[in-house]
């Protein structure tokens, strides 16, 4: 493939199993090994977590935005969480149309499409016209939107065919956080 090949992907890891900002997290790890310069941008998980993969980026160098209130939706008052996720779309735009990175991940991305927080149709349109031509983009989450399903270059959907809590166990450090 010739530079002038080159055109970035949009791509979505949704579906109902576990394994979905793992993957992406695997695609900023092969891109940064390539060079690349990767961004993160998390909408949901608060900023005030230790997730493991936060402190690994924090290792590694990797540029890294945490903008979430935590699992709030079922919350009296969305009006914290509606406006994280707007400041979090917000910078993702600045960062998509900057040129100044190569893949831009939009972690768990889909709930604030889904709950309405950010409109679906604009948001896809947005990254039809706006983002740089060569950024790669991955968003993850749950039930992706239609519209994003139909303009993404490749689409993964998780299934959960088994997973250890179905049957009590605990999220184990290191696997799930």
């Amino acid at each position: 493939m010739t530079e002038r090949d080159h055109r970035g992907l949009l791509i979505v890891y949704t579906g109902r199993g576990k394994g979905k900002t793992t993957a992406a997290l695997g695609l900023v790890l092969r891109a940064w090994g390539q060079g690349l310069r990767c961004c993160v941008i998390q909408f949901i998980k608060s900023e005030k977590g230790r997730w493991g993969e936060v402190q690994a980026a924090q290792r590694l160098g990797l540029e890294w935005h945490t903008l979430g209130e935590g699992f709030t939706w079922q919350a009296a008052d969305l009006g914290p969480s509606i406006a994280k996720a707007r400041e979090g779309w917000q910078l993702a735009q600045d960062k998509l149309a900057s040129g100044d990175y190569d893949l831009v991940v939009l972690d768990e991305f889909t709930y604030p499409l889904r709950f309405g927080w950010v409109d679906p149709a604009a948001a896809v349109e947005w990254l039809r016209a706006e983002r740089s031509p060569r950024t790669h983009v991955v968003i993850t989450g749950r039930d992706a939107p239609p519209a994003l399903l139909e303009a993404a270059d490749l689409v993964t959907e998780m299934a959960n065919v088994k997973h250890p809590f179905d049957r009590g166990v605990r999220a184990q450090r290191g696997i799930e956080f």
